[in-house]
């Protein structure tokens, strides 16, 4: 089976330089990665296919090597947010609730990451999490809470009885 996925060109060109990443994916899947403009993936596991397209999915939205191979582990998925969702077109309003998510020299960002056991990655107009399902939901859950306005506090205060 042979599929296709496209990813942001800045993306691709840390690709192009990073041959050894590629050959490690391709050596874990047994598949064929070309990059050209669009990312080629061929294999004869349909679903191989699909897993590998998730983790270049995951490298495009801005997770580095590691956290996207993750991917490849049936129990990690991958959640994209598009921030437009909450912000509408506006830019500010975009950077504002980003700036949310990341919160001062990123400390909110890095509470959900420890607390729900996940990687976020804010890229572009997505915020993308990776972690196993219900880990991923309960830092969802918090990320469109503070995208929605609430208290860092109020937000704060989930995670913690999540954790448990």
């Amino acid at each position: 089976m042979r599929d296709f996925i496209k990813i942001p060109e800045e993306r691709i060109k840390i690709l192009r330089k990073n041959e050894k990443f590629l050959k490690n994916l391709e050596n874990l899947t047994e598949c064929k990665i070309k990059v050209n403009e669009e990312i080629e993936v061929e294999c004869e596991d349909p679903l191989r296919v699909l897993r590998i397209k998730e983790v270049l999915k995951a490298f495009g939205r801005g997770f580095d090597f590691e956290d996207s191979l993750k991917l490849l582990d049936e129990d990690y998925y991958l959640e994209i947010i598009d921030i437009k969702d909450f912000s509408g077109k506006s830019k500010n309003r975009m950077k504002v609730l980003k700036g949310r998510v990341i919160g001062t020299e990123g400390k909110t960002k890095k509470l959900i990451e420890k607390y729900a056991d996940v990687k976020i990655s804010i890229y572009g107009k997505t915020i993308s999490i990776i972690g196993k399902w219900n880990k991923l939901m309960i830092a969802k859950k918090a990320i469109e809470m503070l995208l929605s306005g609430s208290l860092h506090s109020s937000v704060y205060k989930f995670l913690e009885k999540q954790k448990v």
